[in-house]
């Protein structure tokens, strides 16, 4: 069995216990699934000064050793897989310092026109099947939170406006310098809160975000 295939039935667990917290899905269940956006080139930005993170840390950090922050984490999109209408990938952050740190809670990611562009559509909700735990990263490890990109065809054209994005914003828990990616997804331009595209996972040791 291949790493992708492996992915897709280990989401598609997970999709199903969440199901509850899908309910676009739920309405639009009938419509054949797109192909799972193709991630392109992976572009790690120089760390800027942005605003806040699209999905900031909602509860205190437990105490341990101090957060991984921007400048000392790469981090790329892992291989998809998909499930139930969706496509999901593991955004991975690798502590390249020297020094022990800490990932805790949900990263931010939304989908933008370019580096240092506008963002396109609402930023990603979070999804809490998994209880948030402090992810302790040693120099040269790895954590990772599950990306869904739901398949912007479940929804009328009218209501979802899609466009293709090509690049995603990520911040990592708790930082407010973003990382970029070259990443090609249709998606939906609209705000509405019925159309809810992206939705993403709290972090977890390795590289599958589960």
């Amino acid at each position: 069995m291949t790493p992708s295939a492996t992915l897709a039935r280990r989401v598609l667990t997970a999709a199903v216990l969440g199901a509850a917290l899908a309910p676009a899905l739920a309405a639009c269940g009938s419509a054949s699934p797109a192909a799972a956006p193709s991630v392109t080139v992976t572009v790690t930005a120089t760390p800027r000064a942005s605003t806040a993170p699209a999905s900031p840390t909602a509860s205190p950090t437990p105490t341990g050793p101090a957060g991984c922050t921007t400048p000392y984490l790469k981090a790329l999109v892992g291989p998809g897989g998909t499930a139930a209408g969706s496509a999901y990938y593991p955004i991975e952050f690798t502590n390249i310092s020297s020094s022990v740190c800490t990932l805790y809670g949900f990263p931010g990611v939304s989908f933008v026109t370019a580096v240092g562009g506008s963002q396109i559509g609402p930023s990603a909700v979070e999804n809490p099947i998994r209880q948030r735990r402090l992810v302790t990263l040693a120099p040269g490890k790895t954590a990772s939170a599950l990306l869904q990109v739901v398949n912007a065809e479940n929804y009328p054209q009218r209501r979802c406006k899609p466009v293709t994005a090509h690049w995603l914003k990520v911040y990592p828990p708790g930082e407010t310098s973003a990382l970029y990616y070259g990443f090609t997804a249709l998606i939906c331009s609209a705000t509405v809160k019925s159309v809810h595209i992206l939705s993403v996972g709290t972090m977890q040791p390795g590289k599958t975000g589960l």
